[in-house]
């Protein structure tokens, strides 16, 4: 499972690195200004989570389950949260109607703060 949150951690942040270069260089020119600003946030969420899977990896947790549960919501929930934002974020080039997208990035950004919350929660109870 560790070796999966590393995997998945340093993928994200390459994406995220590309897709950043990709917005500030070309996206800027075929997308909105608030496409663009939308697009920014969710590849700069994509980093963060990215980073918080490699954090995760590197924490010992007395319960694995507790760690397992984090990490599939970290996962699920970036991927939920910063690819709907990612994508509606073209909604006006894409030639069919994805904006049945716009209710999944809540999900995706409760899953997010169920991770850190349990993460938090992992952190105070004495004895972990």
């Amino acid at each position: 499972m560790k070796e999966k949150m590393r995997q998945f951690g340093s993928l994200f942040i390459v994406i995220g690195i590309l897709l950043g270069a990709l917005g500030s260089h070309y996206f800027k020119s075929i997308l909105s200004l608030e496409a663009l600003t939308s697009f920014e946030v969710g590849v700069r969420y994509l980093i963060y989570h990215g980073l918080g899977l490699l954090l995760l990896a590197g924490i010992e947790m007395k319960n694995p389950k507790e760690k397992k549960r984090i990490y599939a919501l970290m996962l699920w929930g970036t991927l939920l949260f910063s690819g709907s934002i990612l994508l509606l974020s073209f909604k006006q080039l894409i030639p069919f109607p994805i904006g049945f997208l716009g209710p999944v990035t809540p999900v995706g950004g409760t899953a997010l703060l169920l991770a850190w919350s349990l993460m938090a929660r992992s952190f105070f109870r004495k004895g972990d």
